[in-house]
């Protein structure tokens, strides 16, 4: 059993205690506070992006990959791509695009056509690519809105946009920002 005196010591101790952030740590340190705010963000977002995945997958048969690459080809191509851009969109890295993108030609939600003017790759939805993707898209949405939006208040919203907007500010600055 603790006496009270070594009790009170304690108290003493967690109240004086200063939070993790007043310490001061090398810049390429992380404090406890500092990698548990993250694991949550991580986590969080994991969770999230893993259910609305998961809701898509079991309504459409649409992978994450394949909403991806019909979903960029509709809204940033009007319905085509050169491959490297659809790449660069996804960052994705070309050999992997290449065997995703002839996973789904076989399946017909996808075509991809040689030009001549400079033999690059163009990557073409089909029309049963674009069903596909219109069939996803409510099915995104609601899954979006149950697992994430209806989650967030009118102030988490404004939080999550002010720190979207800076990161993406600070990676557009370090030119590592790919995504239109």
């Amino acid at each position: 059993m603790v006496d009270m005196s070594t009790q009170q010591h304690f108290s003493t101790l967690w109240l004086t205690r200063q939070p993790c952030y007043y310490v001061a740590m090398d810049k390429n340190e992380l404090s406890d506070n500092e990698m548990r705010i993250w694991n949550m963000w991580k986590g969080s977002f994991k969770r999230i992006f893993g259910r609305v995945v998961k809701d898509m997958s079991e309504h459409t048969g649409l992978s994450e990959g394949d909403f991806g690459v019909l979903d960029r080809l509709a809204q940033f191509g009007d319905g085509k791509l050169r491959q490297q851009e659809l790449a660069d969109s996804m960052d994705w890295d070309k050999s992997r695009l290449s065997h995703h993108l002839t996973r789904m030609e076989k399946r017909g939600l996808v075509l991809r056509k040689t030009l001549d003017k400079d033999r690059s790759v163009q990557v073409i939805i089909t029309s049963t690519g674009k069903s596909a993707l219109d069939g996803a898209l409510p099915i995104v949405s609601k899954a979006i809105r149950t697992h994430f939006l209806d989650q967030l208040t009118d102030q988490d919203i404004e939080s999550i946009t002010k720190l979207a907007d800076r990161t993406k500010s600070r990676s557009s600055a370090a030119g590592k920002d790919s995504t239109p």
